[in-house]
């Protein structure tokens, strides 16, 4: 072995110790050349609109596609693994119909801000040892990070298109460093979900028109967590009770047998985000939502969007005690939430009471409320 390359192979061990030591499960190294296959895959993706309402992904298509054309100094490509297993089945949930299902990555703090803090930490360290220039990225930045932790050995992209370990299953936060640095690359791992199509067969709402594709328009987490307006009413039924994202693809994977709970105190899910009660969360203004969700990844879709999905749960509670608490957003200064809980009422009271309840409200302000309580007095008929 080369002197160089003796340097090579202590900043590696150096980074991945740094890695160890400030909570990260897996570290892993890869080149900025090593994902060939991203570019057209993504134009794929772009042209089928699968991006739904997600302009941003156009936008930055070339700069996602190629690490290079992001920074173009870049030598290599670090990735980092965190895990955030629960401790519990997060399908549980979803047979409390009173109950609301959030996902498990958002109950407890924002990740990002746990990994960037940690990155910065590992990235300061490194920087100070070899005197390169480095960049840390966690869903800042248009990287394409799964595609990297792949060739980089942390996993395999599933069927469900999301990162697969052997030895942490489906629940991994990535975060990703990139730099100057010419460092030591691992293997990439290969695919080893064969046969095996449960991820697929578990989404609600058929999310995947073939094996490693999503279409995000009919994705649960895409659309309660990105899309802004009215969701699509022939998808509200099969939301069921999931108000922010969905774990089901992920829950599904038969590789989180190896899994473990997560051991970050601030991934561990807060007893009162586990299954809230959704007559609560119903009474929640923008206060309320903005203190109980303070430092959750939740509270960046604002309260409007939030009471939209809740409004949703209720509807399909079949719980008419949830009448009442719906009863004081049918005036809500969000027609987003107007709407959503005209559909809510639609479901809960009887044919009878809904048209009755609908008559007084023909002259909405907005077109999409109108259409909203229209198209639910028909479906009562």
């Amino acid at each position: 072995m080369s002197g160089d390359d003796r340097i090579r192979r202590r900043l590696t061990d150096f980074l991945k110790a740094e890695a160890a030591d400030k909570g990260f499960d897996l570290c892993r190294i890869t080149g900025p050349d090593s994902i060939p296959e991203a570019p057209p895959r993504l134009a794929d993706f772009l042209a089928a609109g699968y991006h739904g309402t997600m302009d941003w992904m156009a936008e930055t298509e070339a700069r996602r596609a190629d690490p290079r054309v992001l920074w173009s100094a870049v030598r290599s490509v670090v990735l980092f693994g965190m895990n955030y297993g629960p401790a519990h089945d997060p399908r549980a949930v979803l047979s409390m119909p009173d109950r609301a299902a959030i996902s498990v990555y958002a109950q407890n703090r924002d990740y990002h801000d746990l990994i960037k803090g940690k990155l910065k930490e590992v990235a300061t360290r490194f920087a100070a040892r070899g005197g390169a220039d480095v960049k840390v990225f966690v869903d800042t930045a248009p990287v394409m990070e799964k595609p990297l932790a792949a060739a980089a050995g942390l996993g395999w992209q599933g069927k469900h298109t999301n990162l697969v370990s052997r030895t942490h299953g489906s629940w991994l936060f990535l975060g990703s460093l990139f730099t100057t640095a010419d460092l030591v690359r691992d293997e990439p791992e290969r695919d080893h979900c064969g046969s095996c199509r449960a991820c697929l067969d578990a989404c609600p709402t058929d999310a995947f028109p073939a094996p490693y594709k999503l279409d995000a328009r009919r994705c649960i987490s895409y659309l309660t967590i990105e899309h802004k307006g009215p969701i699509d009413p022939a998808i509200r039924e099969k939301i069921g009770n999931r108000i922010y994202g969905c774990d089901d693809c992920l829950a599904a994977c038969p590789w989180n047998k190896f899994a473990a709970a997560a051991s970050q105190m601030k991934l561990i899910a807060r007893e009162e985000l586990k299954a809230p009660a959704i007559a609560d969360l119903l009474t929640l203004d923008d206060a309320g939502f903005r203190a109980h969700f303070s430092g959750s990844p939740v509270k960046r879709i604002g309260r409007d969007r939030f009471i939209r999905n809740v409004l949703i749960a209720a509807g399909n509670s079949g719980d008419r005690s949830l009448i009442a608490p719906c009863l004081r957003l049918a005036d809500d200064a969000s027609p987003v939430v107007r709407g959503m809980a005209a559909w809510a009422f639609s479901r809960l009271m009887t044919a009878s009471e809904f048209t009755k309840f609908a008559a007084g409200r023909a002259d909405d302000a907005d077109a999409d409320v109108r259409a909203e309580y229209e198209r639910a007095k028909a479906d009562c008929r």
